[in-house]
């Protein structure tokens, strides 16, 4: 079995927790995993720890999330959340990983290989975006496909601005259960449900998934994507946020990139189709590393 070990960084004097599973000084290079949100816990990489046979693969909780701490009256910003991969980087002694980001992951991901390209060994692009904007039109659009009924509950809100109570939370619930997770098995999501920073979600991101309001509000790195020059996966689920313009944003960007889409999932494919997420992954790590 893999040896597991897990333990706290400080970031800007604050704690956050990560879990190494595999050996750090494995021939093949660590892959390390930035999970979703803002907000959300690393409860869904859990899976990714079956590559651990070959490599070692590091997640952890961002701050507020999970197990790390909750900064108390926080200011969440981009350079944050950014100078904390670093932090986790650097306390493991990552020269240079393999790096997986899902959905806000893969933002962060995007950030991370632009801000140190030569530390960035290949990049999988998990449900993710590269235009806050374009996020929003496309999930927009998702969400007004939506049954009237729900439709309305969601209109509703965003004229009085309550994103909240038994009619918000249904409308959520079905809204969810077309695009972000369609599998039958909720253990995971339902513990990175638990874990979850709400202060963080709205204070990054906005009050829901087509309202960019947050910090992240106007993120945009398109015009960078070609800076970009190593490997790169791009995963979707065929009923994903991730729709097919923003995949493709980030396919035509990076130059070489690759594009996966797993038919039978939303916005977690390493939930709803676990056994292919791997073997896809796995195989493109391979691939990166041959050519290298």
């Amino acid at each position: 079995m893999p040896a597991e070990r897990e333990g706290w960084v400080d970031v800007d004097g604050f704690r956050t927790w990560y879990r190494v599973v595999g050996d750090l000084h494995a021939s093949r290079l660590p892959l390390l995993c930035l999970h979703g949100g803002p907000g959300s816990t690393s409860a869904y990489h859990t899976r990714l720890e079956a590559l651990a046979d070959e490599r070692a693969v590091i997640r952890y909780d961002q701050l507020g999330s999970g197990h790390s701490q909750q900064p108390p009256d926080p200011h969440w910003t981009l350079p944050l959340f950014r100078a904390e991969v670093r932090a986790v980087r650097d306390a493991l002694g990552l020269d240079c990983a393999h790096v997986l980001g899902t959905s806000w992951g893969g933002m962060l991901a995007l950030e991370h290989a632009l801000d140190r390209p030569a530390t960035v060994a290949s990049l999988v692009l998990s449900s993710t975006l590269a235009s806050s904007e374009q996020w929003t039109a496309e999930v927009r659009k998702l969400r007004d496909a939506m049954p009237s009924e729900v439709v309305a509950v969601f209109d509703e809100a965003d004229r009085t601005q309550r994103w909240e109570g038994p009619q918000w939370e249904a409308a959520d619930e079905a809204f969810s259960q077309r695009h972000f997770f369609r599998g039958a098995d909720k253990t995971e999501v339902e513990a990175m449900r638990e874990g979850r920073s709400a202060e963080a979600y709205e204070e990054m991101w906005g009050p829901s998934e087509w309202l960019a309001t947050g910090e992240l509000a106007g993120w945009d790195v398109r015009d960078r994507l070609a800076e970009i020059e190593v490997p790169a996966l791009v995963i979707r689920g065929a009923h994903d946020l991730c729709t097919p313009p923003v995949a493709e944003t980030l396919v035509r960007g990076i130059r070489g990139a690759r594009l996966v889409v797993f038919e039978q999932s939303s916005h977690t494919p390493v939930l709803e189709e676990t056994e292919r997420y791997l073997g896809v992954v796995r195989a493109f790590l391979h691939d990166a590393e041959a050519h290298a």
